[in-house]
């Protein structure tokens, strides 16, 4: 197994396990993904039972200093994707 698991090998994976061609593979592996960040753009939570749960949460205004100028800017509020890890995952990966 490597250190590394990114899309090129997650395709390989399921293409191999499942008996599919990479092609299928890369359609079904983009299809979660893109149902995953339509779930979340919609304002929903995607729960994946033994994994864990992806949700969107809101970053308040808040003031900050440009590094530059020293100057205080306000740095306005904005939505981020967060990830918190099932029980089932965090007992795997100790």
């Amino acid at each position: 197994m490597s250190e590394l698991l990114n899309k090129k090998a997650l395709v390989d994976i399921v293409a191999n396990q499942m008996g599919m061609t990479k092609k299928a593979a890369g359609e079904t592996v983009d299809l979660i993904f893109d149902e995953i960040t339509s779930t979340l753009k919609d304002g929903g939570k995607v729960d994946i039972s033994g994994f864990g749960k992806f949700e969107v949460k809101t970053r308040a205004e808040r003031t900050g200093i440009n590094p530059a100028t020293k100057e205080k800017i306000t740095v306005p509020a904005t939505k981020v994707p967060g990830f918190k890890a099932a029980k089932a995952l965090k007992d795997a990966v100790k």
